[in-house]
């Protein structure tokens, strides 16, 4: 069995650097100002160089590197990632659009038609990340009030009317949720390649949906017993349902040369922690979100002191938004932690660095080649793979 490895586009700009976590200089989303890229502002006027297009060469950059395909998170203050998919498979020649997005927001026969419509047009190149949300701000920003675990009962019906329609046969759903009557895909979109589905969520309720659903259950990188722990409750649950789950962990990587060189770039950020943001609570109705709590000491007075084992580190989201947990090492010890987690069941990967445009040569140049890139899924070009029906 191969490895599947993505690498993450940024969605809402981009930081200059770990080191340097108030400079946000990808993209126009912090403002354009001195030392902007994307676009950069020469003699007081925009040099025209959109972020659409600076994505587009983290794409190729990722893609030249080794990487399968690219996540496209999905937040109420990013670019959509629908449309920025569809852009950027012009750029590319088989990486894979991993889109995430949730359910309740959209139609299922929409989401069918948009999902179908787009694999024909890349050669089967879209992947799902099916996210139900977290619950907090982020969730009322969409004018959504579901309560938690009906929020994963509306993801599966959404699921379960989208892969019913998908054929073209005349479908017909009486749900909580979701209803239909005689739905089906047009002819020339049915039967394209059903998307891939990555399903996060780490309570019960996330649990017993991707069982029906997933096609990899997703989580944030945690401490590798508890990780493990995870992924034995989830072979449990899919087990009950005659289903064997795949996993995928999602992981930001600092790595250099040396140690000591990759450890530097935290300390350098970490001047920039406000100690009272190092202590906050998790917000929202989010279990993962919840679980960090428990792995991190009450009072953080340096940045070692989030190192939960050996280059695992629950400091990231200090620096930047989004998972706490990364590895930071050099190139041979975060190639060793990922192996590491291949060995506790780990069919994929979506890996992350800042900036990513950079970072996606280094890992892909220097962290990759140490797994060994026989056991990657091979790429297949969407000449090979595009619909002539």
């Amino acid at each position: 069995m191969t490895v599947d490895v993505y690498w993450r586009i940024g969605m809402g700009g981009d930081h200059a650097s770990l080191r340097t976590p108030k400079v946000r200089n990808r993209g126009d989303w912090g403002g354009v100002g001195p030392g902007n890229l994307a676009p950069a502002v020469r003699n007081g006027q925009s040099d025209g160089y959109a972020y659409i297009d600076h994505a587009a060469a983290v794409a190729r950059a990722s893609e030249a590197a080794g990487f399968l395909g690219g996540l496209l998170p999905s937040f109420p203050g990013t670019e959509d990632p629908w449309a920025l998919s569809a852009a950027l498979a012009r750029e590319t020649t088989s990486y894979r659009f991993m889109v995430a997005f949730q359910p309740g927001f959209l139609n299922p026969l929409q989401a069918a038609r948009m999902s179908a419509s787009l694999q024909r047009a890349t050669g089967g190149r879209l992947v799902y990340n099916i996210i139900s949300g977290g619950g907090g701000p982020a969730q009322l920003w969409w004018g959504d009030q579901v309560a938690h675990d009906d929020r994963y009962a509306r993801t599966s019906e959404f699921l379960e009317v989208l892969k019913g329609v998908w054929q073209g046969e005349p479908y017909d759903f009486d749900g909580r949720f979701f209803r239909t009557g005689g739905a089906a895909l047009p002819p020339r979109l049915a039967g394209e390649p059903f998307p891939e589905i990555y399903f996060s969520g780490s309570s019960a309720a996330a649990v017993n949906a991707a069982g029906l659903h997933a096609d990899y259950y997703l989580s944030w990188l945690e401490p590798f017993a508890d990780l493990e722990r995870k992924f034995a409750g989830v072979r449990e649950h899919a087990a009950k349902l005659g289903r064997v789950p795949k996993f995928a962990v999602r992981i930001d990587v600092l790595a250099r040369h040396t140690e000591e060189a990759a450890w530097a770039e935290i300390e350098k950020g970490w001047q920039y922690v406000d100690p009272a943001v190092a202590t906050r609570q998790a917000q929202g109705d989010s279990v993962g979100a919840g679980r960090i709590k428990g792995w991190v000491p009450a009072t953080i007075t340096g940045y070692r002191d989030v190192e939960v084992q050996p280059n695992v580190w629950a400091g990231f989201s200090l620096l930047r938004g989004g998972p706490a947990f990364g590895l930071v090492g050099s190139y041979e010890q975060v190639a060793q932690r990922l192996d590491e987690l291949l060995d506790l069941g780990v069919d994929a990967f979506i890996l992350a660095g800042n900036p990513h445009l950079e970072e996606a040569y280094r890992v892909g140049e220097e962290v990759l080649p140490l797994l060994g890139r026989a056991r990657f899924t091979r790429p297949v070009p969407a000449r090979e793979t595009v619909s002539t029906r």
